[in-house]
């Protein structure tokens, strides 16, 4: 069970802090519990029953971060080569769900190179790599212990150097 405060990640939602594990005030059953999750990046808040089963992670470790970023160049850039809207929901939707700091690095990589190749930049992409950047900069910023937007040019510097 995860405690009031914590930062997790909470499916394909990214980085949430736990504000609260309490029951509901508008159910009337008092026994059943729910996290009460506030995005990192948005607003609002989710509920979800303690027990339901969704997909949550604890953040990444520091030394887990840093070596993610190291890896970056070594990671296969998700390229979905059909262009059938359907198709390429599904492609990204399958690596959405595997939850993984990796996944999100391979989309991104992919789509870049992707929009590159065409010249053109769909809103459907660029939708798409929004997304994966803020779940993945969600993370690095807590593991690493900085503000969301300095992560992008802290991964850019770190990866010049090497």
């Amino acid at each position: 069970m995860y405690s009031v405060g914590e930062k997790i990640i909470y499916g394909e939602n990214g980085v949430c802090t736990v504000s609260k594990v309490a029951p509901l005030e508008s159910s009337g059953s008092s026994d059943k519990l729910f996290y009460h999750l506030e995005p990192l990046i948005g607003s609002g808040v989710y509920f979800t029953p303690v027990d339901s089963g969704a997909f949550m992670r604890p953040i990444i470790s520091r030394d887990e971060a840093e070596a993610l970023i190291d890896a970056i160049p070594s990671i296969e850039p998700a390229i979905c080569r059909d262009n059938r809207f359907n198709h390429v929901d599904a492609f990204y939707k399958e690596l959405f769900r595997q939850h993984s700091c990796e996944a999100l690095v391979a989309i991104v990589k992919g789509l870049y190179l992707r929009m590159n190749e065409k010249k053109t930049r769909s809103s459907r992409a660029e939708s798409t790599m929004k997304r994966a950047k803020d779940i993945l900069h969600g993370e690095l910023s807590i593991a690493l212990d900085m503000d969301v937007a300095e992560v992008e040019a802290y991964i850019r510097d770190r990866l010049q150097a090497v």
